[in-house]
């Protein structure tokens, strides 16, 4: 990114972002575009370690620097978004510094993969407080800021909400229990975001990334690995951050390479229905049958045996 990039864009000028996990990886990236884009940017990132473990601020200050280096603007947040009171300082920093928040992506997130059987109550903790309590604080509180606004000036905001959810959240992964639920959750809760923030200006999506990082680098299959960088992601977070995506809402981006799909979640595929209350005996007849007729789950790539 160099001052001709930051000159050259501009879809978000004049708007002001935050970024969660933004010191490395996929965070880093969208922080770097959305900069490039012309949006002011808090780059937050507690610095810890792929599992959560230690703080250091120097990554988050690295990516400021860069930014500042091309030209943008941006300052370093090392906040724990799991924590209310990190939460809602992060969000009254973005305010104070630079007046207002229109984005708010929320992308920190740790790893600690078990199998069910062997899952410690820790690792489902840890992982379930970062991914889960990290969305939802964060946006507690800017929902709060964009709700006040609406209520000061009688007008909508444009805000943007931009969530991570991941394919072992939507699809399945083995191994990853914890990280999947979390996932899971934070895809559902974007879908209800979208539908309780529309009132207010405000859109809610939520992106599956498929990238190389130092969370991925382990379990990502060999196939997959070529092509797949962080930087391939982030031009379509900066456009949901824009005011050009005022449409779309409510939805889940599967994206990598030079792919983006949307994600069709749960629907109600075959049923059956009787008078009064099945007897259980029955069912045998009918539940594999509603089975057979179902589409089949999605691998974890997000194909099925019917493509």
């Amino acid at each position: 990114m160099d001052k001709e990039a930051i000159r050259m864009s501009g879809i978000c000028k004049g708007r002001v972002a935050i970024v969660t996990g933004a010191g490395r990886g996929i965070g880093r990236e969208y922080a770097l575009e959305l900069a490039r884009q012309g949006a002011a940017v808090v780059v937050n990132d507690l610095g810890g370690t792929a599992d959560g473990t230690g703080a250091d601020r120097t990554a988050a200050q690295m990516v400021v620097d860069q930014i500042i280096r091309a030209g943008g603007t941006a300052v370093a947040n090392g906040s724990d978004v799991a924590d209310a009171a990190g939460a809602k300082a992060l969000i009254d920093q973005a305010v104070d510094e630079f007046g207002r928040l229109d984005i708010l992506v929320n992308n920190a997130g740790i790893l600690r993969d078990q199998t069910i059987i062997s899952m410690t109550e820790e690792n489902w903790d840890a992982v379930i407080r970062v991914h889960l309590r990290g969305t939802f604080l964060p946006t507690k509180f800017a929902a709060q800021y964009w709700r006040a606004a609406v209520k000061a000036t009688g007008q909508k905001v444009q805000g943007r909400l931009i969530n991570t959810t991941s394919a072992s959240g939507i699809y399945g992964n083995f191994g990853q229990g914890n990280y999947g639920a979390a996932k899971a959750g934070i895809a559902s809760f974007t879908v209800i975001a979208a539908m309780e923030l529309g009132r207010y200006g405000v859109t809610a999506n939520a992106i599956a990334p498929v990238a190389l990082t130092r969370l991925t680098e382990s379990i990502l299959p060999e196939a997959y690995k070529a092509g797949l960088g962080p930087h391939h992601i982030a031009p379509l977070v900066a456009w949901l951050a824009s005011e050009d995506s005022a449409t779309v809402t409510g939805r889940v981006f599967d994206v990598g390479g030079g792919r983006i799909g949307v994600a069709e979640g749960w629907r109600l595929g075959p049923s059956a229905s009787t008078e009064g209350n099945w007897d259980a005996a029955e069912l045998g007849a009918v539940v594999p049958d509603l089975v057979a007729r179902a589409a089949p789950n999605a691998d974890s790539t997000g194909s099925t045996l019917a493509g």
